[in-house]
């Protein structure tokens, strides 16, 4: 969780790396969203987290009324504090995380991913570092996920995964091999 404005610049840095946007230092004026979401999605947490004062409550109302525009228009539902550092989305689409879902670090979500509760719960998935969930994952309940973990597309995820370093697929999700999720993450990420 941002706290600090060290770990502000930390959250951006790692979110622009797993993006693959290094060389880039801003979005483009036209263009590139999806970061501009991930920029105000950290600057939110930032103000929600570390600021105070009347000043601060009206540019943190901006932030948030920029950030929630932009994720209607982009159609997607992602709550503060709920990512680690190192998101990445690569695509536009719907993608909608439930609020009290808790996500490490370096998650990459394509779209269509829905991670929820369920029947009227309000308890919802913990998932570790360096996971990859692919187009149309659903992780639905309050499921824990282990680190390195990658979910096929169209896959549903109802029960813990707890085996590291493994690949789940199918309708209920079950184990496809031992193949970790780092292929299919930035590989900057871990140098």
């Amino acid at each position: 969780m941002i706290d600090n404005k060290e770990k502000y610049r930390e959250y951006l840095r790692q979110d622009q790396i797993a993006l693959g946007r290094q060389r880039d230092k801003r979005p483009s004026v036209f263009g590139d969203e999806i970061w501009k979401l991930e920029r105000l999605l950290r600057q939110v947490e930032y103000d929600c987290n570390c600021r105070r004062g009347l000043s601060a409550a009206v540019i943190g109302r901006y932030h948030k009324f920029r950030f929630h525009r932009l994720s209607v228009r982009l159609g997607m539902t992602i709550p503060i504090n709920a990512f680690g550092p190192g998101l990445s989305i690569p695509h536009y689409g719907t993608i909608v995380v439930h609020g009290n879902a808790r996500i490490g670090k370096n998650c990459r979500l394509q779209e269509g991913v829905t991670i929820g509760a369920t029947n009227g719960s309000h308890e919802a998935a913990v998932i570790g570092d360096n996971c990859y969930f692919g187009s149309g994952a659903k992780v639905i309940g309050a499921v824990r996920i282990a680190d390195d973990v990658a979910v096929g597309a169209n896959a549903v995820v109802t029960a813990d995964i707890t085996e590291r370093g493994t690949t789940w697929a199918g309708a209920p999700a079950r184990k496809i091999s031992d193949q970790n999720s780092h292929s299919n993450l930035c590989a900057a990420l871990f140098h």
